[in-house]
Parts: structure tokens; C-alpha cells; sequence
């Protein structure tokens, strides 16, 4: 199926571009003379490198509440036609052992490398053609179709040409904006971009703050935009990370703060009058020290004032203390950017696409699928299954039509 050379003025009926996720799926159900194209040396890389490198394939909770696109319904189509309970269907047929996390994420049991293959065996069988470290210079529109010129000269035709080449997160993986160049050159309108799933920075005495947290992790709940999510949030030199930042960094935006809730679960008051009882002699900073990490209280207890014996303190005193545990406002500068973002917010305006096939409503036979089309998952799964199901979406209707 993997080919090195290429043969000049060959026509096929469908040729995707990128053998990501979405790419090697589409191709799967295209039928017909199918070639998929990619620039890198080996198909699949991000899912080779996702979830430490068990790739979290799905989500058993997949569904468009948990998407995010300046089109909200958008997505429903797709995903209900081809479901996380129809991907997971196939890894049980290629006998991929596998578990649940948490918040229904599914990982592979060992590797996966696992899900690569089993794509790969699924394009065998559909006798697609797949070459790798081929890149495309240009692609015009024709009568019958599509002409791509390749970097060396060679030229292709087909009649459908699938864009599935992904965002533009982890530039050194070879990620570009390549997909969004090429939606703009056939008038196709496009979002606007951002990174999305990445880490959130600071700077000053902020960063100063936080940078001395480094290391420590909590579970918490961070919320900005009306949007809030419960996980774990993780304290690095650069600012914050951890799941729960990843999640809200989607929704927030330039100069606009984040809220933690550093207590999110349980009476916290109870608790400490509970330990005014037991001994009140103690330091409130060490009684805190009794549920967070000693290091957080000590810098918390240094940034809103807090001191005296737990005795001492009357009960509106801790109101306000868990009223500041539960209310931390930050203001982050920026993230991380692409750099180490794990996903595009925006893309190709949806607008512009067929919900159910994936063309381009203006230009018969183009397809635009996964990341770069302006539909962006949560964290834990749902962007694999955009895949899934985008790639699904648009192979079977091109079958359909072959």
C-alpha cells in the first residue's frame, strides 16, 4: 500500500491530504482509486504521540455539548451517524485491549501504535494508496475535478480531493496552516485561529508567585466565560497547566481572568471549625496545611494576609478566607501558543460545508474534515472522534457518489 515513487499524470477518484486521523478514516470508506498524501515519513504521528503515547482513541460522553464552533449544531450530524460507540465497535474487532480513565476517556491498554495500524490495515483493505513524505505545491480546480502539482513537478487528478492535514498545533511534528492556505485559495472562509488545550502564562510578580508552585498539582475548579470545568491543575515555571487549564484555555481570551476554586468539593467551613474544636491553639496556615499543599497555603497565606490561631478567628473571618480559596481571580498574558497547544480553535467556517458530507457547498467534490474545519473538542477524546466521524462523513458520501 505505501508507495515511494510517483507516477506523473496518474488520476485517481479521490486523493485526501494528510494521513492523520480523519485522512486514514475518509480513506477507508471512500471506495473507488483512492491515494492518500502526506509530507511526513511515517502516517498517524499525532496518534502515535497522544494520550503519553496510549492515545486517548474516544469519549463515551461524545456529543456536541462538548464541542466548541461559532456553529454549534454543526457537528451533530456527523457525530450521531458515526458515534464513539461505532469507533469503539472497530478497535473491539482488531482486538485492542483498552480502558477507561476517567470522565469516560477510553486509552489504549500498551500502544498507540495500536490504532495506527488498525487504520492502516483498514486502508489495505479498502486497497488505498498511500504516499509519505510527498508535499503539494498547488492545487487548481478543473472540469472533471482537481490537478495537484507536487514539489518535484509531478502532477495528480482526481475528481474528489479531501483536505484532512490538520491545524496548526506542534509546528516540529510539521504542522502548518497549510489546509487553511488552501480553503482561502478556493475562496472558502476561515475563523479566526487560536491555539486551544495548552497551557496559560504569566508574568511579573504574578509568575514570580506562581513559579515558586511549581510542581504541585490539586484537583480545583477553573472557570472564565460562564464555563467551568473540575481537574486537575498543575503549577509550572511558565504559569499553569494540568487538565483543567488545558479545558478553560479554549474558552478564554485576551486580558480576560480565569477563576480557581482551589476547595471545589465539601464544606471547607465545617472542616475548620471542626479543627477549632480538636485544637484550636494551631496556626490557621497550619491548619489549611491539613487539605492543600503546605507550599500553597504558605504563598496564599502571604497574598491575602492570613494569620492567628484558628481560636482566634471568628467564623466570618473564615467565610472570607474560603470565599478567597474559592474566588482566586488570575489574569493570564498569554499561552504557550501552538508550541504546545494540542488542538486549533476555529478553521474552515462551517458555513461554507455540508454538515452531513463535509463539501464545500461552492465547489463540488472538495472536502474539508477533521481539525481543520472550525469544530474544536474538549480535552479527554473528542477531537479523535471528530475525526472519526468527519473522515466517516465524508468517505461514505463520496462512496455514495463514486
Amino acid at each position: 500500500m505505501i508507495k515511494t515513487g510517483m507516477d506523473t499524470n496518474a488520476t485517481y477518484d479521490t486523493i485526501i491530504l494528510g494521513a492523520g486521523a480523519a485522512g486514514m478514516m475518509c480513506a477507508a470508506h471512500c471506495g473507488g482509486r483512492t491515494l492518500v498524501l502526506d509530507h511526513a515519513k511515517k502516517a498517524g504521528e499525532k496518534i502515535r504521540i497522544s494520550g503519553g503515547g496510549r492515545c486517548n482513541f474516544t469519549n463515551m460522553r461524545a456529543g456536541p455539548e462538548c464541542f466548541i464552533s461559532n456553529n454549534p449544531h454543526f457537528m451533530k450530524s456527523a457525530l450521531s451517524r458515526y458515534t464513539q460507540w461505532d469507533f469503539l465497535d472497530l478497535v473491539q474487532k482488531y482486538d485492542i485491549p483498552y480502558h477507561e480513565k476517567t470522565l469516560g476517556q477510553l486509552f489504549c491498554d500498551d500502544t498507540a501504535r495500536e490504532i495506527v495500524a488498525m487504520l492502516l490495515a483498514e486502508m489495505e483493505r479498502a486497497k488505498v494508496e498511500l504516499r509519505l513524505e510527498t508535499s503539494v505545491r498547488d492545487v487548481t480546480k478543473t472540469d472533471g475535478g482537481f490537478t495537484l502539482t507536487l514539489i518535484g513537478g509531478a502532477q495528480l487528478s482526481c475528481r474528489n480531493f479531501v483536505v484532512a492535514c490538520g491545524g496548526k498545533p506542534i509546528p516540529k511534528m510539521g504542522a502548518t496552516g497549510f489546509g487553511l492556505d488552501l480553503a482561502q485559495h478556493f475562496g472558502v472562509p476561515v475563523t479566526e485561529t487560536r491555539a486551544g488545550l495548552v497551557p496559560l502564562t504569566f508574568s511579573g510578580t504574578v509568575l514570580d508567585g506562581l513559579s515558586s508552585l511549581a510542581g504541585i498539582a490539586l484537583p480545583v475548579r477553573v472557570s472564565c466565560n460562564d464555563t467551568s470545568f473540575d481537574e486537575a491543575l498543575l503549577f509550572t515555571h511558565r504559569g499553569l497547566s494540568g487538565p483543567a487549564i488545558l479545558q478553560i484555555s479554549s474558552f478564554w481570551r485576551e486580558t480576560r481572568p480565569i477563576v480557581i476554586n482551589l476547595w471545589p468539593d465539601g464544606d471547607l467551613l465545617a472542616r475548620l471549625t471542626e479543627k477549632r474544636h480538636e485544637n484550636g491553639r494551631r496556626d490557621i496556615t497550619t491548619v489549611l496545611g491539613d487539605f492543600l499543599p503546605k507550599r500553597l497555603v504558605s504563598y496564599l497565606a502571604g497574598l491575602y494576609g492570613w494569620k492567628g490561631n484558628i481560636a482566634d478567628l471568628n467564623n466570618e473571618y473564615l467565610a472570607k478566607l474560603i470565599d478567597q480559596l474559592s474566588n482566586w481571580e488570575l489574569v493570564p498574558i498569554g499561552s504557550e501558543g501552538y508550541r504546545t497547544a494540542e488542538v486549533m480553535i476555529g478553521g474552515v467556517d462551517t458555513d461554507a460545508l455540508s454538515s452531513k458530507t463535509m463539501e464545500v457547498k461552492a465547489v463540488k467534490g472538495l472536502y474539508f474534515i477533521g481539525e481543520v474545519v472550525d469544530v474544536t473538542g474538549w480535552l479527554g477524546g473528542y477531537n479523535f472522534q471528530w475525526a472519526w466521524s468527519s473522515g466517516w462523513a465524508a468517505g461514505v458520501a463520496i462512496a455514495g457518489s463514486t
